[in-house]
């Protein structure tokens, strides 16, 4: 049934089929574990009962998202050794020591903080219990640092040698590690991250107050999703440029795809808007574009010559149909943020932040936006490399495990069904669990104990509560 099919095609389907399953549960959890830290921060500053009930409503939540995202990225890893076994062999040495380092420092800093965050309140005591949360929230931090690096030095390599088998072995750790990429990147994730969680927080929030603008939890959830959403957004557009000028420098040819430019263009290049990108005639059709302004972001100058596609040999060009559209949308999701956080602040300074239906039909209709956006930089990253896996050194198809079509399908068959089947499930799950409102306590018995316990006045838990709203 599969004898005609491509192995080394179906091997990558399987990958980013399971690789986009899994990314966007990191990128929920990460700024979700930061959240509750600073949830729980509050609380302990404040006193305010609202703040630990928004914490246990999310960590239910979080303890979902965290188990669905360990298990999907556990059954990514052994596709390195089934299907891209020569990957394997020829990038263990570096690649290897990196995944390791994930597992010993990150993955075993929130298994061990992760029972203690669930389970551990009433049993070890407010300021133990915070240092657990915190610890599970920099467990995730460090785990995309060491993720990223591994990643970033596919993208720029560097740091290495060769040895005489033929593996990539590294000669300076430091350059392995902090690849000429990976500061950009690592940035530019942890950003998505966080704004992709907020994104999440603040439709709940806004589609609690559709229904009613009164609940304390959703307004203090929503005031601060939208605060983040606010200050972060243009923060991530300008992480963005910079590594886009990074990758300039580093990945010319993916810069050539994400921008459509098959010509080159020696008195400044444009900015292509839109358009349908024609690789087999190399040719960009149906053009929308805005004259020299491509040559102005991207080398600060309206006539700096721009090189083309038509300077790379074909064999090395990447699908650029799918890099230029996924780079518009990961870009169109960003401006849409943007345009959110701005409008909040603008009906925050009018008063109507509960009460503007426009304003929640916009948050709630934005819930989506950070994965999609996380999942179209993603393709733009990993597509725009094409058709290297380390880039400019090794090639996919020198990558890939000795497999027939038809082992390498069944497989991905099965993922397809399984995936679809429990990972629906997960999800259906983590939406009735939003789609409860928080306990609508607002003050409570014990909600100066934590304030008290931490030595906090009262002066500063207003404060707190002030910048919290």
């Amino acid at each position: 049934m599969f004898e005609g099919w491509d192995a080394v095609v179906l091997a990558r389907a399987q990958f980013a089929f399971t690789m986009s399953f899994h990314i966007v549960f990191p990128a929920f959890s990460i700024g979700l574990a930061s959240y509750l830290a600073v949830l729980e921060a509050l609380w302990l500053w404040t006193g305010r009962e609202v703040f630990i009930n928004l914490f246990n409503y999310w960590l239910k939540i979080f303890a979902v998202a965290f188990g669905m995202g360990v298990v999907s990225g556990i059954v990514m890893s052994y596709q390195f050794g089934t299907n891209w076994s020569a990957f394997s062999d020829k990038t263990g040495p570096v690649i290897g020591p990196l995944m390791a380092y994930e597992v010993l420092t990150a993955f075993f800093l929130e298994a061990g903080f992760l029972g203690v965050m669930l389970f551990g309140l009433d049993r070890v005591g407010p300021k133990l219990h915070f240092f657990a949360t915190l610890m599970v929230a920099v467990g995730t931090l460090i785990s995309a640092f060491w993720i990223l690096s591994a990643n970033s030095w596919m993208q720029t390599p560097t740091g290495h040698a060769l040895n005489a088998e033929g593996q990539f072995i590294a000669v300076d750790w430091f350059k392995v590690i902090f690849n000429p990429s990976f500061p950009y990147r690592l940035v530019h994730m942890v950003l998505a991250a966080y704004l992709t969680t907020a994104l999440v927080v603040g439709a709940v929030g806004a589609w609690h107050l559709l229904r009613d603008p009164h609940l304390a939890g959703p307004r203090v959830m929503f005031s601060m999703a939208m605060w983040m959403a606010t200050i972060v957004a243009p923060l991530q557009i300008l992480a963005g440029d910079q590594h886009g000028l990074n990758t300039l420098e580093h990945q010319p040819v993916k810069i050539m795809a994400m921008e459509g430019h098959f010509q080159s263009h020696k008195d400044g290049a444009p900015l292509i808007l839109f358009g349908w990108p024609n690789q087999a005639a190399g040719r960009m059709d149906y053009a929308i574009e805005v004259p020299k302004l491509g040559s102005l972001i991207l080398k600060h100058s309206l006539d700096a010559p721009m090189a083309g596609l038509d300077t790379v040999p074909r064999e090395n060009w990447p699908p650029v149909p799918i890099t230029f559209w996924s780079f518009r949308i990961m870009v169109g999701m960003g401006l849409l943020m943007v345009g959110l956080g701005l409008l909040s602040l603008l009906m925050r300074f009018r008063g109507t932040l509960y009460n503007s239906r426009l304003l929640h039909m916009f948050a709630v209709a934005m819930a989506p936006s950070g994965f999609i956006a996380v999942l179209a930089g993603w393709i733009t990253t990993e597509t725009g490399r094409q058709p290297f896996t380390v880039y400019g050194l090794l090639r996919t198809v020198d990558s890939a495990s000795p497999l027939a079509a038809p082992a390498v399908a069944s497989s991905l068959i099965a993922f397809i069904i399984v995936y679809f089947v429990v990972f629906t499930a997960g999800v259906i799950y983590l939406l009735r669990l939003m789609a409860q409102p928080p306990h609508h306590g607002e003050e409570g018995p014990r909600s100066d104990v934590p304030a008290r316990a931490a030595g906090i006045t009262p002066a500063a838990g207003a404060v707190a509560e002030g910048a919290a709203r």
